[in-house]
């Protein structure tokens, strides 16, 4: 594994636990009020654009941190979209 791999990996890493607290307070508190849908559409798509990017040039580390962000993210928007908005 090169330096390059690693500074991917740590960075896919920081980037995605960077969204656990925001799942983990709609997961707890079944809302998502305050949270902009507009917001979680457009990224949601930037995440997929990111993750076809990163298979095209098989940069594995991006490519696994935009799907988990995805995953999470559409977890959020799916809550959304739900009406968890209490």
């Amino acid at each position: 594994m090169t330096l390059t791999d690693l500074l991917g990996l740590l960075a896919g890493f920081v980037s995605t636990i960077a969204f656990l607290p925001q799942v983990i307070k709609v997961y707890r508190t079944q809302s998502t009020k305050g949270i902009s849908t507009g917001m979680y559409v457009l990224y949601s798509f930037g995440l997929f654009l990111w993750a076809i990017y990163a298979w095209i040039l098989d940069a594995y580390p991006l490519m696994i941190a935009e799907i988990i962000k995805g995953i999470m993210t559409g977890y959020i928007l799916v809550m959304k979209i739900k009406g968890f908005e209490e």
